[in-house]
């Protein structure tokens, strides 16, 4: 998150640069290519490729009262202690109160009922707090300017790229329904939450189409979600995964593997392990961010089940209970833990579980990555 970033800046004593922020609703921060280097992170996001005009950025206020840069399309007014996002059409769409470190959604277009005319759906995704503010938002940049921007990055880096292109069908479905809804609508009128989800796979796979078959050979990895999972385990059944979801990931999955010659990582979040066998069948390769802190996902049980047939991308720091809690050598001690279990035989890469948040120190974010590169196995420096 950019408060943690701009601290973790300061305690490196690393030259003062912009504080800008992609990701509006989690507030997370660009990181810039000093600490890229110097924590020898692997991968970067073809988002980078498009921060370079300084027109597109225009400034904000944090929730700490610190001062940072926003994207400029973003439409955010203050009233009183409330910051309220909008719309391109002037709805509101989320809320950020006071004492709060990120948006909260207020408008679910479905929340009265699925419509039997769905032609209306893309305008409703529109006016969902999560899609509606992308940066950059490819759908509506010129598709030569994207393939362009995203050629030059190919060039000028031998870093894996990653293309976070989302496709999020089940957390779509309940953004526009809201959740308690949509889960029930999957019980009580299965039907209905059949059509919803197949017109947004209709949508998802002609965004595929269009995006991956411009840029494919320029990105490593194409980076789906959808969390099916919550603290306490799965939120639906493995049986419901299987009636709802399943066939429509492996079509997304498998179209994105004929595009182009890419890996494909689904985001998802809470105690998944009883849908790795199915994701595994649907043809994904890795999963993120493996959050060891829910039932179910202890990284022994987890590296045994996945093995040389899932990679493991995540779980490398409990950011729930240790990452912002700890201290620095507990910290150290943690991650060198993991790296014990879940690095032999390959198919894992280091990430924290999910993003590093508000309040961590930044002693502790360097311990983490020191940490990785002090590991024997790998050989650091």
């Amino acid at each position: 998150m950019a408060i943690s970033y701009r601290g973790l800046r300061d305690y490196l004593e690393l030259p003062e640069k912009p504080l800008r922020v992609f990701d509006m609703v989690q507030q997370l921060a660009v990181i810039d290519e000093d600490i890229l280097d110097l924590f020898h992170v692997d991968t970067v996001e073809i988002g980078r490729a498009f921060l370079s005009d300084e027109r597109a950025w225009k400034q904000w206020i944090l929730p700490d009262g610190g001062e940072c840069w926003i994207p400029s399309f973003i439409d955010v007014r203050r009233y009183g202690e409330e910051w309220i996002l909008y719309t391109a059409s002037g709805k509101p769409s989320g809320v950020q109160k006071k004492g709060m470190l990120y948006f909260e959604q207020i408008q679910w277009p479905y929340i009265d009922g699925v419509p039997t005319n769905l032609e209306g759906l893309p305008r409703a995704l529109e006016e969902i707090l999560w899609t509606q503010s992308p940066f950059p938002n490819l759908n509506i940049i010129d598709i030569d300017t994207v393939v362009d921007r995203v050629k030059t990055l190919r060039e000028s880096t031998d870093l894996v790229i990653i293309f976070p292109f989302g496709g999020q069908l089940f957390e779509t479905a309940q953004y526009l329904c809201r959740q308690d809804h949509f889960l029930s609508l999957m019980a009580l009128d299965p039907l209905s939450a059949h059509r919803l989800l197949e017109k947004l796979l209709e949508i998802r796979m002609t965004q595929l189409d269009t995006l991956l078959a411009a840029i494919g050979r320029y990105v490593d990895i194409v980076g789906f979600g959808d969390d099916l999972g919550m603290q306490s385990g799965p939120l639906i059944s493995p049986e419901m995964y299987r009636e709802f979801l399943k066939p429509r990931h492996q079509a997304l999955w498998t179209r994105a593997k004929e595009l182009a010659d890419v890996k494909v990582m689904l985001h998802s979040c809470g105690g998944i392990e009883p849908f790795l066998e199915d994701l595994i069948e649907a043809g994904l390769d890795a999963v993120n961010p493996v959050q060891t802190s829910a039932t179910g996902m202890d990284p022994v049980r987890l590296k045994r089940i996945c093995k040389d047939r899932l990679c493991l991308w995540g779980g490398g720091c409990d950011t729930q209970f240790v990452l912002g809690n700890a201290t620095a050598d507990r910290v150290r001690e943690h991650v060198l833990n993991r790296l014990e279990i879940m690095f032999p035989g390959g198919g894992f890469v280091f990430q924290q579980v999910h993003n590093i948040m508000a309040n961590v120190p930044p002693a502790n974010v360097e311990a983490m990555f020191r940490a990785v590169r002090d590991f024997p196995a790998v050989g650091g420096e």
